[in-house]
């Protein structure tokens, strides 16, 4: 009689089959393997790693510079000669690159935390070396033509870090786990000491990384200046066809404290706005006088001008995403906008709104070469605007407008120390938000010299600008920003101790009480930093009232507050348990005398609220 031996039953395992399924396209069993990865797969391991940190930037970054997608769609339509929106596209593939890419670093990931071998397959891999090389190009790219605009990031830290270091924190966190399972199943004493050293480093790089960025919007309330006031850019461009009529009776009907305009001499000595070099982007030129669409604007009469239409590109082309929304009305007004006339404008604005004035240069060749700084000053004189209401931008016959119009505000363009704005009569700085800092912001507010910065649409650099003491922001969004009632991102200290503290006296000695732990505990952190803000922040959150043993005990088996406190292994002790062979108790002297001293801390603490 044959016995037949029965057949081996294997349990379907879904999850792992998807794992290494969609990460090497190994979906069988017999596929799988729990050997040690190859050094290739580490090394694409690797620069999955950094394709992740890569992408991230750019994505962070292109997401930020929103406030300025306008402004690039203009730089890439004198580049490539026609307009197209560019920024949305760009956001969406960096979205999807990064998406990517994380999906494959969080696969890559599980297959450590499951011993399981890494096997990235070949289409990945491709997709992710397209990925790297896009990512790496553009970027370089951007640097070249517009290097500038990478101080945005620096600037969008001071409203963002505190968020993303908290974050940070908690992927930090999330990974101890994963570093610990791989600290015990390490057999080598060399490869477990680099292992932990660099976990270390990147912790001690997160806790010491808020103390190199700083926020104007630390602040107590009453130390908040003004509200910075809002200057139309062009009008109000969101809202209607830039330097239109229309476009500046929004701005008003918006009550901005002024408007921006830029000024063109026609050929006949007509001044009008306009601007560009040419007429093709924002009127239909191309369609009217198509042979003479590259000519400059100043080369042509004011009869041909008022021939031209130009609205109609503003519903085409919807530059800021904005002209779905406008009502029937300003949708038929805006299609049948015209070329609009310097001495309109001033007729609009001049009862109650400020004006700052921008020149494009005139070629050799115009009739008006010479003169037209005197044709422009005559018409706004004409229109009846108060002098004290216009900042004259053009550096060009300074002196001659100060003799002809002493009552005009004397505004720079060009970024001079305060002395030297003195002597030339200048009152009034007009820069790109980037160009200046915090502390030139204050140098000329003590000088008693106003800043205005442009452009500036987005509610967050708004509300930073604001803390900064910027007198006046240039907007395409004056619409949205009149609505904004207090900063956004202002951070209050005394708002942690109120929390703490039971009422009045109490709460304050509580605060001094949290700033003591806190300048025991790390020694380093500087007041009045992000760093020092945050963690401030954060004990109020964790420390429990009272503070007693239950609390403290909670507080101690925080995982935010071990990475913080460079205690990032989740469960030391449990950790200590089952690895306790492999450590030298003296090698971790730092960590032991963290935990074994913050509880004295907190007592300490605990004692100062008591009194």
């Amino acid at each position: 009689m044959v016995k037949h031996q029965p057949l081996q039953y294997y349990e379907p395992q879904l999850c792992l089959s998807c794992l290494t399924g969609i990460y090497g396209c190994r979906w069988k069993r017999y596929q799988r393997s729990h050997d040690d990865t190859t050094k290739w797969e580490r090394l694409w391991f690797l620069i999955l790693t950094l394709s992740f940190f890569l992408t991230l930037v750019w994505f962070y970054f292109w997401w930020e510079v929103r406030n300025d997608y306008n402004e690039i769609n203009w730089f890439l339509y004198n580049r490539m000669g026609y307009w197209s929106d560019w920024s949305i596209p760009i956001l969406v593939t960096t979205a999807a690159g990064f998406t990517y890419i994380t999906v494959l670093l969080i696969l890559a990931l599980c297959h450590i935390a499951v011993g399981q071998q890494m096997n990235l397959h070949w289409l990945h891999k491709i997709g992710l070396m397209t990925t790297l090389i896009t990512t790496v190009v553009t970027m370089s790219s951007i640097a070249q033509l517009w290097d500038d605009e990478w101080e945005m990031v620096f600037i969008s830290l001071q409203a963002t870090a505190p968020f993303l270091h908290i974050g940070a924190l908690a992927a930090v966190t999330a990974l101890s786990w994963l570093i610990a399972g791989q600290f015990a199943r390490t057999e080598k004493a060399t490869s477990q000491m680099l292992m932990f050293t660099a976990y270390l480093a990147v912790v001690v790089a997160l806790y010491l990384v808020p103390l190199t960025i700083s926020s104007p919007c630390i602040m107590e309330k009453k130390a908040l200046g003004p509200k910075p006031a809002i200057i139309g850019h062009r009008g109000a461009p969101m809202l209607a066809p830039e330097n239109t009529l229309m476009s500046f009776q929004k701005a008003v009907e918006q009550k901005t404290y002024g408007v921006q305009a830029d000024v063109v001499l026609s050929y006949d000595g007509v001044p009008f706005l306009m601007h560009d070099k040419t007429l093709r982007r924002t009127t239909n030129v191309e369609e009217v006088f198509p042979e003479r669409a590259y000519e400059l604007a100043s080369m042509f009469n004011w009869t041909d001008l008022e021939k031209l239409n130009a609205g109609e590109w503003f519903l085409q082309n919807d530059p800021f995403w904005t002209a779905g929304s406008l009502s029937r009305s300003d949708y038929l007004e805006a299609a049948n906008q015209s070329v609009c006339k310097l001495a309109d404008m001033l007729e609009v604005i001049k009862d109650n709104t400020s004006l700052i004035l921008n020149f494009r240069d005139l070629p050799p060749a115009h009739p008006y070469y010479s003169t037209y700084i005197n044709i422009t000053l005559k018409t706004i004189l004409a229109s009846g605007i108060r002098q004290q209401a216009v900042m004259w931008l053009p550096d060009a016959e300074r002196q001659l407008v100060r003799q002809i119009a002493p009552g005009f505000q004397q505004t720079s363009g060009l970024k001079l120390d305060a002395e030297r704005m003195r002597e030339k009569g200048i009152v009034r700085l007009n820069l790109r938000y980037t160009k200046v800092t915090n502390e030139d912001v204050r140098d000329y507010t003590t000088a008693n010299l106003s800043v205005n910065l442009y452009t500036v649409n987005e509610p967050w650099l708004y509300s930073i600008l604001w803390c900064t003491g910027v007198q006046s922001v240039t907007s395409d969004s004056s619409h949205v920003l009149r609505k904004v009632p207090f900063p956004i991102w202002l951070m209050v200290s005394t708002k942690a101790r109120k929390v703490l503290g039971a009422s009045g006296g109490r709460g304050h000695r509580g605060g001094v009480a949290i700033k003591h732990v806190i300048h025991t505990a790390g020694g380093f952190l500087q007041e009045g930093s992000v760093g020092f803000s945050v963690l401030l922040r954060f004990f109020t959150l964790c420390i429990p009232e009272p503070c007693n043993g239950k609390g403290l005990k909670h507080l101690l088996h925080n995982p935010f507050l071990q990475v913080a406190l460079l205690l990032p292994l989740q469960g030391l002790g449990s950790l200590e348990s089952t690895t306790h062979v492999l450590f030298n108790p003296s090698n971790f002297s730092i960590f032991l005398q963290w935990k074994n001293t913050f509880p004295d801390l907190l007592l300490e603490l605990q004692k100062k609220q008591r009194t």
